[in-house]
C-alpha cells in the first residue's frame, strides 16, 4: 500500500486525505483477496520528485522482490 499527500492540510498528526486513501485502499485488498499489507506512506511531501522517503523504502523493498503488487488510490499519487 502506498499513500501520499503532497500538501501539509495544516492537521497534527496523520491526514484526512492519507487516512482515506488507507481506508480505500484497504476496502479494494479485502474485495479483491490481497493479504499482509506493507504499508508506505509519504505526508506533506510533493509529487514533483521521486526522492520521497517512504517511496524510495518501497522501491527497494520491490527491488530484493520484498514486494509483488503496489496498489495506491491513482496514479498521481505516484508523481
Amino acid at each position: 500500500m502506498y499513500e501520499r499527500l503532497s500538501r501539509d492540510n495544516k492537521v497534527k498528526g496523520e491526514s484526512n486525505s492519507i487516512s482515506n486513501q488507507k481506508r480505500m485502499i484497504e476496502e479494494y485488498m479485502k474485495k479483491n483477496g490481497f493479504h499482509n499489507p506493507i504499508l508506505f506512506t509519504d505526508d506533506g511531501i510533493s509529487g514533483t520528485r521521486f526522492d520521497h522517503p517512504g517511496f524510495l523504502v518501497m522501491m527497494k523493498e520491490v527491488e530484493v522482490e520484498n514486494v509483488d503488487t503496489i496498489i495506491l488510490k491513482d496514479s498521481s499519487r505516484i508523481g
